[in-house]
């Protein structure tokens, strides 16, 4: 079993590491620190899975799970961040992730949502499962963040990262125009009208950049 981990913290993916071989005797753990440098690895192997950190060198929040979803399309992957699902795992799952779990869950729930994505399911904990359930009984009602588009909520986090519209449009391989169009739409959903605002709001909904 090929597995691709994607996270910049040594200690961490040291633990990862000795979890997985503890589990199986036949992984192949590939260690990558950057986004680059996991999209390096895609490109000359196929892997069974990915393990993806959002909190990379040189990419802003679910933008890794983006990338490499584009990379490779059948890539399958788990998310494994320090954030509360609650911030980020609708949104990676949107993005074409499998699963995600916290990294304070991962001595429990790791193996078991390993096991669930490679058998073609998807994974997230119990807890996550009732809130998505409650807000797909009532739409109206979700907090306006829920209601952003994969690529308006990918493009909110480059905006309150700082990076300016060219940058973003370069990156994400879209025109200027089509940047700004959403950028627009992000503003109306959450009733915000600068770059500052947004970024206020996203720090009272404890939304971060990844790049802060």
């Amino acid at each position: 079993m090929n597995i691709l981990l994607v996270e910049d913290h040594p200690i961490f993916r040291f633990g990862v590491r000795r979890l997985l071989e503890n589990q199986w005797q036949d992984v192949h753990v590939h260690e990558a620190e950057t986004l680059q440098s996991a999209l390096d690895a895609i490109a000359v192997k196929a892997w069974d899975l990915a393990i993806v950190d959002l909190k990379l060198p040189d990419a802003v929040g679910i933008e890794a799970v983006a990338q490499l979803r584009r990379a490779a399309r059948n890539l399958r992957m788990l998310v494994l961040s320090l954030h509360e699902e609650s911030t980020y795992a609708r949104q990676a799952l949107l993005q074409g992730a499998q699963g995600y779990i916290t990294k304070d869950h991962a001595p429990e729930h790791l193996i078991a949502a390993i096991e669930q994505i490679l058998a073609g399911g998807n994974y997230i904990t119990n807890e996550w499962a009732k809130s998505l359930a409650m807000g797909a009984l009532s739409q109206d009602t979700r907090p306006a963040l829920e209601k952003l588009g994969p690529q308006e909520y990918r493009i909110m986090l480059q905006i309150i990262a700082g990076k300016r519209v060219s940058e973003i449009a370069a990156g994400m391989n879209l025109s200027p125009k089509t940047v700004s169009t959403y950028r627009t739409r992000i503003f109306e959903k959450l009733d915000v009208s600068s770059n500052v605002e947004l970024a206020k709001y996203c720090q009272q909904h404890q939304v971060k950049s990844e790049a802060e």
